[in-house]
């Protein structure tokens, strides 16, 4: 049976940040899914943009196309609707126009029926945060590493490991709270400028390879169940749901060449079967 509360909304994290208790979360990306993660108490499910990558299977978040991720945010909240579902605003989305940004986040809260959005920002979008958070859009803001800028970089790299990069991060954190943003979410830092970006702040902080010191964690649920080829240091597999897929997938394959498929439940009256025999015109 879980401990964690029956509903879980942004206040009760906030409460919890203040009291110091953790709480996790997790990737999903569908209402089956959503309902065993809202089982086993996992307090917030983010229907991250790693969809384009888990889902469609290319080989980068920019690939999330925004109605894909209005409806895979829908169907998480139907399958857990007493946990707080986060809305990943993939490429593009967000970054070209403001007004574009804010229609498109009120997608993710009325078509999605998302409980807050999550953006990647640096402090140069706090004023975007400002008028979304305005509008009544929750916004979490996705400093250090940025996924959705990897071929800026060249691929995906970790942030924070210098002074002036760390700095950075810092900065951003507290711009983008200052602007409203309800949560922050560092990705890939060091621990020790995590913890300082959770010092300085007043909501809830979220870690993702950045840390014990965050409020919250969050890892790929596909790492976690070990259905990836390649998992980050930081989301070792605590299950190897693929190779008992494999396995399964294996067995029924070999089932159905011996026809082993066990006894049919539909079964056809014998006064019946001879009445279709008799109007198809088989001969018996």
């Amino acid at each position: 049976m879980s401990d964690a509360p029956t509903n879980v909304t942004l206040r009760d994290l906030g409460r919890m940040a203040r009291s110091g208790a953790k709480f996790s979360c997790l990737t999903c990306y569908d209402a089956t899914t959503a309902r065993w993660l809202e089982r086993a108490g996992v307090e917030v499910l983010l229907v991250g943009d790693t969809a384009a990558e888990m889902v469609l299977g290319y080989p980068s978040t920019v690939h999330a196309p925004l109605d894909f991720m209005v409806a895979l945010t829908a169907g998480v909240k139907r399958g857990a609707p007493s946990r707080v579902v986060m809305a990943d605003m993939p490429f593009m989305s967000y970054q070209a126009d403001e007004a574009e940004a804010i229609r498109n986040a009120g997608r993710f809260m009325t078509e999605g029926n998302a409980d807050c959005v999550k953006i990647e920002a640096d402090r140069s979008f706090a004023p975007l945060v400002e008028k979304m958070s305005r509008a009544g859009v929750p916004v979490v803001a996705h400093v250090g590493s940025r996924p959705q800028q990897a071929k800026m970089k060249g691929g995906y790299v970790s942030t924070g490991r210098t002074a002036e990069s760390a700095l950075r991060v810092l900065h951003d954190a507290a711009a983008l709270e200052a602007a409203g943003a309800c949560m922050i979410l560092v990705e890939a830092c060091p621990a020790e400028v995590a913890q300082m970006v959770v010092e300085r702040a007043t909501v809830p902080v979220i870690g993702c390879g950045a840390g014990t010191a965050c409020h919250g964690q969050v890892v790929v649920l596909n790492d976690m169940l070990g259905t990836t080829q390649w998992q980050p240091a930081f989301a070792r597999p605590l299950a190897q749901v693929g190779a008992e897929i494999e396995r399964a997938a294996r067995l029924w394959r070999e089932r159905v060449r011996d026809g082993q498929l066990g006894e049919h439940p539909y079964a056809i009256a014998p006064d019946e079967l001879a009445r279709l025999q008799q109007m198809a015109g088989v001969e018996r």
